[in-house]
C-alpha cells in the first residue's frame, strides 16, 4: 500500500538531522538511504527501519511519520528508510516480492542480503548507535521486514511485520484461493512495473471501474489495452495461474521456519490487502517457535489503518476505543524498547486481539486458542441457519450466475483502488452487505436473534456441498453480524449486515492448489473455504447471517464456469451463466464451522 505524500519536511527536519545517501551493496548496485538522527539525542541510541518500494518521502519526510512513529519517536530512535533495490531513487533491477535465497549462496540477492549490507555499513557510518537494529514495515515493507530473517545480520534484534504481503497466491494481494484478484492484480502491478517511481497513472475514461472492467470480454482483451503483458508480474500471471514454484519460491510461510530474530507480526481482521499474510506467516513460524520468540497482534483494522489513525472505527463502524492509539503506546513501542534498549520487562503476551463485537482486548498463550469449543453452523431450507443439522428432506437452494452480470463486491461507482480523487477501497469490507442481500444471485440465511452473546475466536472455515451445470465455478461466502433494527444510541445502525469473515475459493482447486480439475456438472461436490480468523462477539439480540454468491466484481475476475485450462487465456463464448445449488440436507451438509469461546462478563 502506498501511503500519501505530505509537504512536511519542515517539521521532520526540527527534530532530526536529515542524511541522504547511496550505500553499496557487495555487488556494487548503491540504495538511496534517509537517515534521522534526534538532534537532542541523548547518548548512542539504536536503529529502527524501514525498506519500501513507495519511496523514501512517504515515510520520512511526512507528518505520517511524526504521528504514526510519536512514540518510537519519544523513546529515541536513529530512524532509516531505505528505497530497495530498482524502485524510486535506488540503483537495480526491481523485483516483485523477490524471491529469497534459501539457503544463502554466494552471488544470489535478496531483501535478506540487501538488508545485511545495509545495516553493516550504517553501524560503521552512522555515530552515536548502540549497535542494534530494529526493522518494521507495512504491507510490502512487511514483506521486506520478514525476508530479512531468512539470513540476519547479527545486529538485527527485533522484527516487526504488519500487514505482510505473506503469500500473494493463496490469500494475499494477486489470488485468493485460486480466485484472481483482478482490479488489485492489474492495478498495482501498473503501479509498481509500469515505471519506477508509480507515475505512470492510468487515464480510463470511465469513473466506475465495474463499467471498464466489464467493458472487456477476457482477461485477454483487458491485458491489450493497458499494455499489461509488458508487465513481468502480469506475465507471471497468465505463465503461472497455478500454485507452481513461481509462487512457493516467494511464498513467505513456506519458507520460514524457526524464527531467529524476535517477530512481533501485526494484522488487521478488516485488512482488504493482505489479510493472509500475518495470520499464515506467525502460524508458520510457530510450529518451529520453540524459544517464545513469536508474537502477533490482530486488531479490526483494514490496511495499515494502526499506523496513520486512531482507530476508534472503520467506515461506519465504532470500536469503543482508539484501537490504534493503544497499538502503538502499549504494544509496538515497548516492544521495541524491551529488544533494542534493554527497557521493560520483556514479558508479551503470545497474542494479542481486538474483540470489535465486545469492544475488548484479549490475551491468548496460543492462537488460534487452543481451549475454543468448535461449532457447527449449519445451512438449512427456508434461508434458516442453525447449530442443529437438517433432516433428510431439506433439499438445496439454486440461483443463476451470470458473468455478464456480476455482484459487485461494493457499492457502486468502484473507484480506481488508490484513485487520488478518493476511494472507498480501504473499507469495502465493513460496508453494509445489504446492498447486495436481495440479489437472485446471492442467497441468504440467518438464525433468529441471540439469546447469548457468541464469541468467535480462530478459524473459521465455511464447508458447503454444491453443485454446477458447468465445469468451474467461484464460491465466496461471507460469516455476516446483523445488528437489531433497532439501536438506541446508534439509530443509524439499525439492520446493519457487517461482514464479520468472507472469502472466495476457485472451485477447480478445491482438491489442489497445484492441479486444477473441472467439476464434474449437476454432481454433489464438497469445497471448503477458508474464512480465515477472528476474534468476534456476536451480542445478543443480533442475529448471524451466511451469504453465499459466485461472483465478486471487479475484484475478482469472472470465471467463464465452463473448464478452460487456463482463465487467462479463455475466449469472450467460453463465459457462459450456469445454474448453482448449495445443498443443504442430511445427506449433502453445509455448514460454517465456528471455534466457540466463552469468557467472563
Amino acid at each position: 500500500m502506498a501511503y500519501g505524500q505530505t509537504t512536511a519536511r519542515d517539521s521532520v527536519d526540527a527534530l532530526f538531522v536529515r542524511r541522504e545517501v547511496m550505500i553499496p551493496m557487495a555487488d556494487g548496485v548503491k540504495l538511496f538511504t534517509v537517515i534521522l538522527t534526534p538532534k537532542r539525542a541523548a547518548g548512542a541510541l539504536p536503529f529502527i527501519m524501514s525498506r519500501t518500494p513507495y519511496g523514501t518521502d512517504g515515510w520520512g519526510g511526512t507528518l505520517g511519520m511524526l504521528y504514526g512513529f510519536q512514540d518510537l519517536i519519544r523513546d529515541g530512535y536513529i530512524f532509516v528508510f531505505q528505497d530497495i533495490r530498482g524502485k524510486n531513487k535506488s540503483e537495480g533491477s526491481f523485483a516483485m516480492n523477490r524471491p529469497p535465497c534459501v539457503p544463502p549462496r554466494s552471488g544470489c540477492r535478496d531483501e535478506a542480503s540487501d538488508t545485511w549490507d545495509t545495516i553493516e555499513w550504517l553501524l560503521h557510518n552512522v555515530p552515536n548507535n548502540n549497535g542494534r537494529v530494529g526493522q518494521l514495515g507495512i504491507s510490502y515493507p512487511g514483506w521486506t521486514t520478514n525476508a530479512s530473517q531468512f539470513n540476519p545480520h547479527p545486529a538485527l534484534r527485533a522484527l516487526s511485520p504488519q500487514a505482510t504481503m505473506g503469500d500473494t497466491w493463496r490469500g494475499d494481494d494477486f489470488f485468493h484461493q485460486g480466485a484472481f484478484r483482478q482490479t488489485y492484480g492489474l492495478e498495482y502491478a501498473w503501479e509498481l512495473e509500469a515505471s519506477k517511481d508509480g507515475s505512470s497513472l492510468p487515464n480510463l475514461g470511465r469513473y466506475d471501474t465495474y463499467d471498464w472492467y466489464l467493458s472487456f470480454k477476457t482477461l485477454g482483451d483487458l491485458a491489450k489495452a493497458v499494455g499489461a503483458n509488458a508487465w513481468p508480474t502480469w506475465r507471471r500471471f497468465v505463465e503461472h495461474p497455478t500454485y507452481d514454484s513461481a509462487w512457493q519460491g516467494r511464498s513467505l510461510p513456506s519458507l520460514l521456519r524457526t524464527p531467529r530474530i524476535p517477530t512481533l507480526t501485526v494484522g488487521g481482521f478488516w485488512d482488504q490487502e493482505d489479510l493472509y499474510g500475518p495470520q499464515a506467516t506467525y502460524a508458520a513460524m510457530e510450529v518451529h517457535d520453540s524459544l517464545s520468540r513469536s508474537h502477533i497482534v490482530l486488531g479490526p483494522w483494514y490496511h495499515g489503518q494502526w499506523y496513520l489513525e486512531s482507530g476508534d472505527s472503520l467506515g461506519r463502524v465504532p470500536f469503543g476505543s482508539a484501537t490504534g492509539e493503544y497499538f502503538r503506546r502499549n504494544i509496538q513501542a515497548p516492544w521495541f524498547a524491551y529488544w533494542l534498549k534493554d527497557t521493560g520487562s520483556g514479558r508479551f503476551p503470545e497474542a494479542v486481539t481486538f474483540d470489535a463485537g465486545a469492544h475488548e482486548w484479549r490475551q491468548f498463550d496460543s492462537w488460534p486458542p487452543r481451549t475454543a469449543t468448535p461449532s457447527k453452523l449449519y445451512l438449512r431450507a427456508g434461508g434458516q441457519l442453525s447449530f442443529s443439522a437438517p433432516g433428510a428432506a431439506e433439499g438445496a437452494d439454486h440461483f443463476v450466475s451470470d458473468p455478464a452480470h456480476p455482484v459487485p463486491y461494493r457499492p457502486r461507482p468502484v473507484e480506481w483502488t488508490y484513485d487520488p480523487r478518493g476511494s472507498r477501497w480501504h473499507q469495502w469490507m465493513i460496508e453494509d452487505q445489504r446492498f447486495v442481500a436481495d440479489r437472485p444471485d446471492v442467497l441468504v440465511w440467518q438464525t433468529t436473534p441471540l439469546d447469548a452473546d457468541l464469541t468467535v475466536t480462530g478459524q473459521i472455515v465455511a464447508k458447503l456441498t454444491v453443485a454446477t451445470t458447468g465445469g468451474d465455478a467461484d464460491w465466496i461466502v461471507k460469516l455476516i453480524d446483523v445488528y437489531p433494527d433497532s439501536i438506541a444510541d446508534r439509530p443509524h445502525l439499525g439492520g446493519y449486515q457487517l461482514m464479520v469473515a468472507g472469502d472466495i475459493l476457485r472451485g477447480r482447486y478445491r482438491q489442489s492448489w497445484e492441479h486444477p480439475r473441472a467439476i464434474p456438472a449437476n454432481t454433489p461436490t464438497a469445497v471448503s473455504v477458508d474464512l480465515h480468523s477472528q476474534a468476534y462477539t456476536f451480542r445478543r439480540g443480533h442475529r448471524i447471517m451466511v451469504q453465499v454468491q459466485s461472483t465478486w466484481f471487479p475484484l475478482y475476475d469472472r470465471n467463464p464456469q465452463t473448464w478452460v485450462p487456463n482463465i487467462f487465456l479463455a475466449r469472450a463464448s467460453d463465459y457462459q451463466a450456469q445454474t448453482h445449488r448449495v445443498f443443504h440436507d442430511s445427506a449433502h451438509l453445509s455448514y460454517v464451522e465456528l471455534p466457540t469461546s466463552r469468557f467472563q462478563p
